[in-house]
């Protein structure tokens, strides 16, 4: 069975990756990615006191997702959204950790409101005023993939565009020895059940057996393995270079998420 979406925008921040514009530019040319560090902009759409109480992940995630919505052209307030992360907010984690561990054992109520996994989802109906459904959701390596077969099934059941969001950052030693994540790297798209002149090219997605596609460029390819929601770069490259091309995103041990990628005219 395969599932099918129009895409309409695109955000992308990571190393080197400052936007989606950038970043089909360095897909187009082989050989120009520099991996250098992520510049995460403070959520100007926050009130200022949310603002404040907003970590690195939650301006992570909400960068792609406005940069998608810019492409896309359509109102965030109206659009049910999927958020999925491999391990949410990292550094708000090690603090918790490090207040429970050292006496007096006092923890913040903001520490303990930024723990629960949903916090985008949470701030980004604050920032745009959107009301409409959200899943928020976790598979590991293989949240990306995840998130996009959730968004791919709002599309085709409820017919109305999604906004599908995927984040990652690195965790604070100790627990990046356990969990390394190489970089922070955040991805957007905003899915529609048909095609608008902004459409940028229609996905279909369907689970096969096979491995996940390597990229060529070795940095690239350091980034995609090194960060779980980087991931998608291969579906990333593919609707960057506007040709046919079907790729394979990392889902299960035995199996990919293949999709076939068709550029719109």
């Amino acid at each position: 069975m395969s599932l099918g979406a129009y895409v309409e925008g695109v955000g992308v921040l990571g190393p080197g990756l400052p936007d989606w514009r950038e970043a089909a530019r360095i897909f187009r040319d082989p050989g120009a990615y520099r991996p250098t560090a992520s510049e995460v902009p403070a959520p100007s759409i926050l009130p200022v006191a949310e603002r404040r109480r907003t970590g690195r992940v939650v301006r992570l995630a909400l960068a792609v997702a406005l940069d998608a919505i810019r492409g896309a052209g359509i109102d965030p307030a109206q659009l049910p959204s999927v958020f999925a992360s491999s391990g949410g907010d990292g550094a708000n984690c090690h603090e918790i950790c490090t207040a429970l561990a050292e006496p007096p054992r006092e923890l913040s109520p903001t520490r303990f409101t930024n723990s629960v996994h949903n916090l985008v989802a949470g701030y980004w109906s604050i920032a745009v005023g959107a009301m409409r459904p959200s899943q928020t959701l976790c598979a590991y390596d293989a949240s990306f993939a995840a998130g996009l077969l959730e968004a791919l099934v709002g599309v085709a059941i409820e017919r109305e565009p999604v906004l599908l969001v995927g984040y990652d950052a690195p965790y604070p030693q100790p627990l990046h020895a356990t969990r390394p994540i190489a970089a922070e790297f955040g991805v957007a798209l905003v899915l529609a059940p048909r095609p608008t002149a902004r459409s940028i090219a229609r996905i279909d997605a369907s689970i096969a057996a096979g491995e996940a596609q390597i990229l060529d460029d070795a940095p690239l390819e350091a980034l995609r393995r090194g960060a779980p929601a980087a991931r998608s770069l291969p579906l990333l490259a593919a609707l960057a270079l506007g040709m046919p091309r079907v790729t394979t995103v990392e889902y299960l041990d035995s199996d990919g998420l293949r999709v076939q990628v068709s550029p719109c005219d």
